[in-house]
């Protein structure tokens, strides 16, 4: 079973090693990388013609202008030709050398699965060992989405057919098309998602979804349009429950 990992970068020559070594490093092996290069200005392209040989033929890449993250994420989705796709941010890693293995032993052991979810955890840029923040996805359930509520989105691993059928991400959508995404498979079209209890990737704090308060505004509203566009019925006051849940999560924190 061949497993798609795409990675958008743009300016990542920072943190892109930490993300290819923990590819390099995972225990399972069928699986192809796809980079999707945003013609970064730094030597981000130059690492990766530096790592393209150490994949052995498993790593394809295109460096070219694109409309944000989530058309660059929509141009690997189409150039994947694996069963499962997933999502590697440029600034993140893998936590464990078993995740891609464990991904995939969940999908043959069922096969009306649709997509797999775990968990993820959070670090500072200069503490990588330190975590601040442990975001699990064991308490998801699907009628919690009417409250602002997902899996984590770098541990969401699905079916190659679930983009086919219900389609991509939405590019109008600046920080919110990942939420859009899954209210539209998991919610409206209930798809078979399971919960794999693990650590899966290491985020390092300060990305888009990240960025402190003043994007807090702009996650409710397109939150709130992406209920209305799915034709399902929430408020401001319900999304802000997930807050107080979000606290939780900083106490949990490994």
């Amino acid at each position: 079973m061949k497993i798609s990992i795409i990675t958008a970068t743009y300016n990542s020559s920072e943190t892109l090693p930490s993300t290819f070594q923990s590819i390099l490093s995972q225990s399972y092996s069928d699986f192809e990388y796809l980079v999707i290069d945003g013609a970064s200005k730094d030597s981000t392209l130059d690492i990766i013609k530096e790592y393209e040989p150490k994949f052995e033929g498993r790593m394809r890449y295109i460096s070219e202008p694109d409309k944000g993250i989530y058309d660059a994420m929509n141009k690997g989705i189409r150039m994947a030709t694996g069963d499962i796709i997933g999502i590697l941010n440029s600034d993140d890693f893998y936590t464990s050398p078993d995740v891609l293995k464990a991904i995939a032993e969940a999908f043959e052991k069922e096969a009306s699965l649709d997509a797999v979810y775990g968990d993820i955890h959070f670090v500072r840029p200069d503490r990588l060992d330190k975590c601040v923040r442990y975001y699990s996805g064991k308490s998801f359930k699907r009628s919690r989405m009417k409250f602002g509520f997902m899996p984590p989105h770098p541990s969401f691993y699905a079916r190659r057919e679930c983009y086919e059928k219900y389609g991509l991400y939405k590019t109008d959508y600046k920080i919110c098309a990942d939420f859009e995404f899954m209210l539209r498979t998991i919610y409206q079209h209930r798809i078979k998602a399971q919960y794999i209890p693990m650590d899966m990737v290491t985020m390092r704090m300060g990305g888009a979804s990240t960025a402190g308060l003043a994007v807090h505004k702009l996650i409710m509203q397109e939150h709130l349009r992406a209920y209305r566009e799915n034709g399902l019925y929430t408020n401001a006051f319900l999304q802000s429950l997930r807050y107080l849940c979000k606290l939780t999560e900083f106490l949990k924190r490994k």
